[in-house]
């Protein structure tokens, strides 16, 4: 299994940048042999999340504009933006896994100026249903409109 199966929020405490963490997942794809194997790799993902606080599934932090149930959180630590987030559905739990991985830790300003380049590589798109790649966007959307809150506050 590849290495970010145990860990999907690692980079959170790692000094490796955006681009970087988008090149392991890109890295991580292209060694799993086709859609059958990825699938269970970000499902294992998703699986491998921190435990999301039931008092924090609130109408609140409803994502909405997902064909699931997402529920989505934050803490600022100094500069940095820390995510939290889960879903009722495994895939979409994986989902959020590989965007955790790329986004959280990070600083608002490079959250905001980076572009999904490795969703586009590791054609995730193409191989999700459209609903289910409307709410990946949707969340990535969250992501980056939380950030340029925090960039303006």
């Amino acid at each position: 299994m590849p290495r970010h199966a145990s860990s999907p929020v690692m980079h959170a405490t790692s000094s490796i940048g955006i681009k970087d963490a988008q090149n392991e997942i890109i890295d991580t794809f292209s060694f799993l042999e086709d859609w059958s194997t990825r699938y269970e790799y970000i499902i294992d993902l998703g699986k491998n999340l921190p435990a999301f606080p039931s008092e924090k599934q609130v109408d609140a932090n409803l994502l909405h504009g997902c064909q699931s149930q997402v529920w989505i959180t934050y803490d600022v630590k100094e500069s940095d933006i820390f995510y939290q987030a889960t879903s009722d559905s495994a895939i979409v739990r994986g989902l959020i896994a590989l965007l955790l991985m790329v986004y959280s830790g990070r600083n608002s300003e490079d959250i905001v100026r980076s572009s999904p380049d490795f969703l586009k590589k590791i054609q995730l798109s193409e191989h999700l249903s459209p609903t289910r790649s409307n709410g990946l966007y949707a969340m990535l959307a969250k992501i980056k409109e939380i950030a340029q809150k925090q960039m303006c506050d």
